[in-house]
């Protein structure tokens, strides 16, 4: 498919630029629209959020109490006072330790709750987001960069939720009130303590100016690379058959240098970071410790006090530098955070992905009086009408030219070609996958890109060539079709397709786990299962795009018999990959160049001598043409 850059969203920045034929990423949000964005996520919590905010201030308070004991035992130690003050002043350490450790964990927990909380909302618009975006979309973008944010990215972001938001924040309350007990103590100590500010506000911005585009850089990536690791496993059996493993193998280690080069370059950010913070703490220290020690000679501070007051300041190394630190996972999270939220911005689309659940291809069919009689499916006309439509993925590349198309209600259409003769890309603009760039295509009398969500799915199914079993219980796959359905519509629907035989003999029956990490399906039950959901779903429109494509030979006739049974009653539009389905179809529409160049049942193209006559001679004389 050729590529054309996507639209920019109103609260994100325009996709990464990508080489010529390359993919066009999914948006990254911007600073401010993240920013934004937590906001949202942590509003529906205040409570919470204020809840924790005033634990962590209490047990941030009562540790401050450690340094003025401390403070108090060396002046009862210098000035020879009694064993039973000094007792006391040890007894009131214990118990502050006892007392920050209790509000700490209190503390931490509700922040923790309060991050996982926002969390998983965020997944939840996440997952909403990504199954909503249109199909072309994700195709330009690429499987690659949509696996990199679900996992790496939720992952990344997960992580700093668990341990660096609840560090952070306990540490920026302990400096804060840190510089406020130094003033306690004496003015001149915090400014002596202040010393050391410009040189870590220098680090900080230093570091944040560089990190920023370095890590979101990285993370595109980890997403290009992600998608080159796909494209070559995915696509092997081709690269072996061309002998392309050199060339693949080096675009692999490009992408992995790439990353590497990315990550070298973040190792040595850091150590110049922590460089920084090395000369911050010596001379905001050292100006702490001559402060003391004039205060001393000038009989305005005691020993204990000026021991408070470095021992208050050699406390802030640890937060300072937890602070200061946190920023990597901080930037690393807002970099991963930033690209979820330009997903999660993205306009969903009327009309949803389709689930990719392939059915084997129609076969030739026994005539109507031989199968069971099927009732009326859905309500309403889903005449399909195509007028004029022409598409182009690229302007001024069209690829299909001027279509005249009329699928009656209940009639069964093959579409038949060459590959490129773009059949797949009219059943796409039928699906309503996108709109089509010049004339109309209507279901019903109305636009397939204009269906609500819950209209298009109870209207149309589009069955392609993907495969998929969703991990749980067999009976949880088929209620994805039907989430009402009872245990009696489940076997019926298995029934019907023929498949419960073999649903009844697995271990658990329908309650057996498949998918991954459970009973594996073979092809076979897999289609029809994809079956058995088709007609739980019972759409009175279904386009099958080459959904047989993959199919062996072996069980084939039964799979074509149940093929016939799930659309039987339906308007069906067929993208058939084997003629026996043209064979059988009410009427072929033969294509070429994006152009419709004959139409007419199996006998009359046969007869008319033309391109289908070629394709069906050709095809008849190697393969099993069917009854």
């Amino acid at each position: 498919m050729s590529e054309s850059r996507s639209p920019d969203t109103p609260h994100g920045t325009p996709p990464p630029a990508s080489p010529v034929g390359g993919p066009v990423l999914l948006p990254v949000a911007t600073p401010a629209r993240t920013r934004a964005a937590v906001a949202e996520l942590v509003r529906p919590q205040r409570r919470l959020a204020l809840a924790a905010f005033t634990v962590m201030v209490g047990s941030t308070a009562v540790g401050l109490l450690v340094q003025p004991l401390l403070g108090r035992i060396v002046d009862l130690a210098a000035g020879r006072g009694s064993v039973d003050a000094i007792t006391a002043a040890g007894a009131l350490l214990v118990a502050v330790a006892v007392a920050q450790g209790a509000t700490s964990g209190l503390g931490l927990s509700l922040v923790s709750r309060l991050g996982e909380t926002s969390l998983a909302r965020l997944r939840e618009r996440f997952v909403e987001r990504a199954l909503g975006l249109p199909l072309e979309r994700v195709e330009k973008a690429g499987a690659g960069d949509l696996t990199a944010r679900v996992t790496a990215d939720v992952s990344l972001i997960a992580e700093a939720v668990r341990n660096a938001l609840p560090e952070l924040a306990r540490s920026l309350l302990t400096i804060v009130l840190t510089l406020g007990a130094l003033a306690l103590l004496d003015w001149r100590f915090l400014l002596a303590a202040l010393l050391a500010v410009p040189v870590q506000a220098y680090t900080a911005r230093w570091y944040v100016a560089r990190a920023v585009p370095l890590y979101a850089e990285q993370r595109v990536a980890a997403g290009a690379q992600q998608q080159q690791l796909l494209d070559t496993i995915g696509g092997s059996s081709t690269v072996r058959a061309f002998r392309l493993e050199r060339e693949h193998t080096e675009r692999v280690t490009e992408r992995s240098w790439s990353v590497v080069t990315l990550t070298m370059r973040g190792v040595r950010l850091v150590l110049g970071f922590y460089s920084r913070l090395h000369i911050a703490e010596y001379i905001g220290l050292a100006a702490v410790l001559v402060t003391g020690y004039w205060l001393v000679r000038q009989g305005t501070a005691s020993i204990g006090t000026a021991t408070a007051a470095a021992l208050y300041f050699h406390s802030l190394f640890t937060p300072v530098n937890a602070a200061l630190v946190l920023l990597d996972d901080a930037q690393s999270a807002a970099a991963g955070l930033a690209r979820l939220v330009g997903v999660t911005d993205e306009p969903l689309t009327s009309v949803p992905t389709p689930t990719p659940t392939p059915t084997p291809a129609p076969a030739p069919r026994p005539a109507r009086e031989a199968e069971p009689a099927a009732r009326p499916v859905g309500s309403g006309n889903v005449e399909v009408t195509v007028c004029g439509l022409g598409h182009a993925y690229r302007p001024g590349h069209p690829v299909l030219h001027d279509i005249d198309l009329t699928v009656r209600q209940g009639e069964r259409v093959a579409l038949v070609g060459a590959s490129g003769a773009g059949k797949t890309t009219l059943a796409r603009l039928v699906a309503g996958i996108q709109p089509p760039t010049a004339g109309t295509v209507l279901v019903g009398g109305v636009p397939p890109t204009e269906l609500g969500v819950a209209d298009h799915r109870r209207t149309i199914a589009l069955v392609t060539q993907e495969t998929h079993v969703f991990a749980g219980p067999l009976a949880d796959d088929l209620r994805l079709a039907k989430s009402d359905a009872t245990e009696d519509e489940l076997r019926a629907a298995l029934d019907r397709v023929s498949a419960l035989g073999w649903a009844d003999a697995l271990p658990d029956g329908l309650a057996t786990v498949v998918g991954d990490g459970g009973h594996r399906l073979s092809g076979a039950q897999t289609q029809a299962l994809a079956l058995a959901r088709l007609i739980l779903a019972d759409p009175p429109l279904v386009i099958l795009d080459e959904a047989t494509a993959e199919a062996g030979s072996a069980g084939a006739r039964a799979l074509e018999k149940a093929v016939a049974r799930a659309v039987d009653g339906r308007t069906a539009l067929i993208v058939a990959h084997r003629l026996s389905q043209a064979a059988t179809a009410d009427r072929i529409v033969v294509m070429d160049s994006g152009r419709i160049v004959e139409t007419g049942t199996h006998d009359e193209l046969r007869a008319a001598a033309g391109r289908y006559a070629a394709l069906w001679e050709a095809w008849s004389d190697t393969r099993d043409p069917g009854p």
